[in-house]
């Protein structure tokens, strides 16, 4: 038997939590009596923090709504959608595909809910956000720091 045979691939959810979510809404009540042409606008980060347990990983999945009407801010959502994730037997590159693009994938779904209800529970109608493509985010990454490093210091 191969050592490649021996290392088995170990990619499991270990836990899932709502770590941070805020609501602000600067001008309640006025702004639910006026007539509004909402902008919404959504900001995506993630972080990545290796955890003291061998393979253990933590991700948060930031996600920031903002509405506006013109330069005024109807309201702001964010939720930090965490998760520990337990990843073993994957090579360099493919760990760091698994936490940039799997783990953020499987946290997205539930980050997209909690911004949903809070949307909801604040007074306005329902925000449906569309599903992320975070292979292509991170495919875009890559590219930008290779570009980045071939560029000559100044």
């Amino acid at each position: 038997m191969s050592e490649e045979q021996q290392t088995p691939v170990v990619l499991d959810i270990r836990k899932l939590y709502a770590g941070d979510m805020s609501v602000e809404v600067p001008h309640a009540p006025e702004i639910f009596q006026q007539e509004l042409n909402p902008e919404i606008s959504l900001g995506v980060a993630h972080e990545i923090t290796k955890l003291p347990e061998d393979n253990y990983y933590h991700i948060k999945l930031r996600l920031t709504v903002t509405a506006k009407d013109g330069e005024r801010v109807i309201y702001l959502v964010e939720v930090a959608q965490s998760g520990i994730f337990e990843i073993s037997g994957l090579p360099d590159a493919q760990l760091h595909h698994a936490l940039n693009v799997y783990c953020p994938t499987v946290l997205y779904p539930y980050a997209r809910e909690g911004i949903s209800n809070a949307i909801n529970r604040a007074g306005f109608p329902n925000l449906y956000l569309q599903p992320i493509n975070f292979d292509l985010m991170y495919q875009q990454r890559l590219q930008e720091a290779a570009q980045q490093a071939d560029q000559p210091v100044q």
